[in-house]
């Protein structure tokens, strides 16, 4: 079974803001990822960017064979949102946006409202890949390092505006994250061991980023340390990141101002990683280096991440 997570960058129809402008740069672009799912040929694949539902209808329709797909009820200010491609049918099983009650609402501008929930929500399902047997699978999209200023500015009016905004995106990731975290406990239901539970998607940040270790859940025992041959009671909640199996000279999933650097992610429980065969990236061929002014890739063909896939045996 192939399980994998893709950002497909602004998938939205032609002529809407974000997206592209005609409808030739649209087919380009729906041919393009097409073609890498195809290739790919994922059982399951969580995406990001979705930002017109009927956009993805249209991706799925030049996709082979049958697929079940199903969308977070809750965009972003931009209206991009995650969701679900599937081979195999889908229940939801949560739509979840709400910081945990503990928080208190995050300042995340300058001036106006402070937040308590998630930009984009983060999708839960379940499904059988076969008879018998249930996987349960959430995937995110946390908030962007890539950060943006009052009057929808890409660039800060000074170095002080810059720290301010790049903080506020820092404790909005992390707040996201432990809401993840949340949803997490609830699909492991306190035995990783004996259930098959993942949660992919894009993080905006890297394997060892804070952020990205609040989903780990209990410390230790990640792939690559001493602890890692070493069963140990945390394993029931524990979950690990299979982008550390992939090859260091492969591990990138997006190229931002000439680095690579692992963003995109697939967490497991110990029940899959004991199931995993295979981790790598799929990119047809060079990733594009983006900058901080996103615009610039308005229109282009295909996405500026490479979709992490794993091949487990179930």
């Amino acid at each position: 079974m192939t399980l994998a997570t893709w950002n497909l960058e602004n998938l939205f129809l032609p002529g809407e803001q974000d997206g592209p402008k005609t409808q030739a740069e649209f087919d380009a672009k729906l041919d393009s990822l097409a073609a890498t799912i195809d290739r790919l040929n994922p059982d399951l694949l969580g995406v990001q960017e979705v930002g017109n539902p009927d956009a993805l209808h249209d991706l799925v329709g030049r996709l082979d064979g049958t697929w079940h797909t199903e969308l977070s009820a809750h965009p972003d200010g931009r209206r991009i949102r995650v969701g679900f491609l599937s081979r195999h049918p889908l229940t939801v099983t949560a739509d979840v946006t709400a910081f945990p009650s503990q928080f208190t609402p995050l300042q995340t501008a300058d001036t106006g409202a402070p937040l308590n929930a998630m930009g984009r929500g983060g999708l839960a399902v379940t499904l059988e890949p076969v008879p018998g047997r249930t996987l349960h699978a959430a995937v995110c999209h946390l908030k962007s390092k890539l950060l943006t200023y009052p009057g929808n500015r890409h660039s800060p009016k000074n170095e002080g505006e810059r720290a301010r905004y790049a903080a506020y995106a820092l404790w909005r990731r992390g707040a996201e994250a432990t809401t993840m975290r949340a949803l997490a406990d609830e699909l492991l239901g306190g035995d990783g061991r004996t259930r098959d539970v993942i949660v992919m998607g894009d993080l905006n940040d890297t394997p060892l980023a804070a952020t990205t270790q609040i989903l780990y859940g209990p410390p230790g025992s990640q792939i690559g340390t001493g602890g890692f041959e070493h069963p140990d009671k945390a394993d029931a909640a524990r979950l690990w990141n299979l982008g550390l199996k992939i090859p260091v000279e492969q591990r990138v999933s997006r190229v931002f101002e000439g680095q690579g650097e692992l963003i995109d992610h697939l967490l497991v429980s110990h029940q899959l990683l004991q199931r995993l065969e295979e981790v790598f990236t799929g990119a047809d061929g060079p990733l594009p280096s983006i900058n901080a002014q996103p615009v610039e890739r308005q229109g282009a063909a295909g996405s500026d991440h490479a979709p992490v896939a794993a091949h487990l045996t179930f």
